[in-house]
């Protein structure tokens, strides 16, 4: 079963919740999904280029009204 993990990324500056979001999905399986919280807004942009790059999915990006970037990705390989 496919597990849903928050990596709290907040106050991090790039590409501190880049490499956080890596980290944990290198030790993960395939179909997990994963929230990234992120303050740093060059996380809106940077993440999600990585992960099309290296054949992950993006399900869902928007920043909230504290600032704070809800970015999630799932693993796909």
């Amino acid at each position: 079963m496919a597990e849903h993990r928050v990596i709290d990324a907040r106050g991090s500056f790039c590409p501190g919740p880049l490499m956080e979001l890596i980290a944990a999905m290198k030790k993960s399986a395939v179909g997990d999904t994963f929230e990234l919280l992120s303050t740093d807004d060059g996380s809106a942009k940077d993440v999600p280029e990585w992960v099309n790059k290296v054949g992950h999915a993006i399900n869902r990006t928007e920043r909230d009204a504290e600032g704070v970037w809800h970015i999630v990705v799932q693993k796909m390989k």
